[in-house]
């Protein structure tokens, strides 16, 4: 998994001229079993050294300089930091917050995931951006129409563009009936987002946040679906569901624009 960062995109950021990424784990230089670009040291037990060349590619492949590629230390809720790009990355990196939010050109907004949801969200005319992680929990929570909230106290009149990036899908996202439930009340998706049908119950986090979206006054032509299930594509994509302590942590991001 060597050589430069292979991330995928979303067409309608792209569209608008948002720099942004959802990283897959091939392109860094951790070894196994973070192989290869883990951008977690702490949570993972990875070498602090790789995993920060391996963000620094990140941001290379952004086109930022590292000091202002922004991320948290994330605890599933819905705290966010808005951040102007003086912020010392050190500094901020051990902040709580699931949530990161810039209306500063050139500033990247990040989060940390190894199933959980990653959401981008721009506004087409100011250039703002906000970066959202979103595990059940954070579903439970809404943390998606936090982002929102942010981007627009950065925006006033935003006119916003989202992108759901890859997590764990419905496929493989087994839960509890009492997890079940708890995300069935997140949204107004509907009855179906929660599959019965088979001996154990999952459930569709990505019907649930797009829905937390549209409900939060996002237009559903201006959802991207980024797709991409983590516990399914162990050659892509972390995940924690799959590996445990073995998992190292993918990282989505987004830059502000003039």
């Amino acid at each position: 998994m060597a050589g430069a960062p292979s991330p995928v995109f979303s067409a309608l950021l792209d569209a608008e001229g948002f720099r942004h990424a959802f990283f897959t784990r091939s392109g860094g230089v951790s070894l196994p079993p973070w192989d290869s670009l883990n951008v977690a040291a702490a949570a993972t037990g990875d070498d602090p050294a790789a995993v920060q060349e391996n963000i620094r590619r990140c941001a290379a492949a952004l086109g930022v300089p590292l000091p202002r590629l922004y991320i948290l230390s994330q605890v599933h809720g819905t705290d966010a930091h808005i951040l102007d790009g003086t912020e010392d990355r050190d500094e901020v990196v051990k902040r709580h917050g699931d949530i990161t939010a810039s209306r500063t050109h050139g500033v990247a907004c990040g989060v940390r995931s190894a199933d959980c949801v990653p959401v981008l969200l721009a506004d087409r005319k100011s250039g703002a951006v906000v970066a959202v992680h979103s595990g059940w929990r954070g579903t439970v929570a809404n943390a998606t129409a936090a982002g929102v909230a942010v981007l627009r106290t950065l925006a006033p009149s935003p006119s916003i563009v989202a992108a759901i990036g890859p997590h764990i899908e419905s496929c493989c996202f087994e839960v509890g009936d009492d997890v079940a439930a708890s995300l069935l009340g997140a949204s107004d998706a509907g009855d179906d987002v929660v599959d019965r049908s088979r001996a154990r119950v999952h459930v569709d986090l990505r019907r649930i946040v797009r829905a937390q979206l549209t409900a939060a006054g996002v237009e559903p032509a201006r959802i991207d679906d980024v797709r991409g299930c983590t516990v399914c594509d162990a050659e892509r994509w972390f995940s924690y569901r799959r590996d445990a302590a073995k998992s190292g942590r993918l990282l989505s991001a987004i830059v502000a624009r003039a």
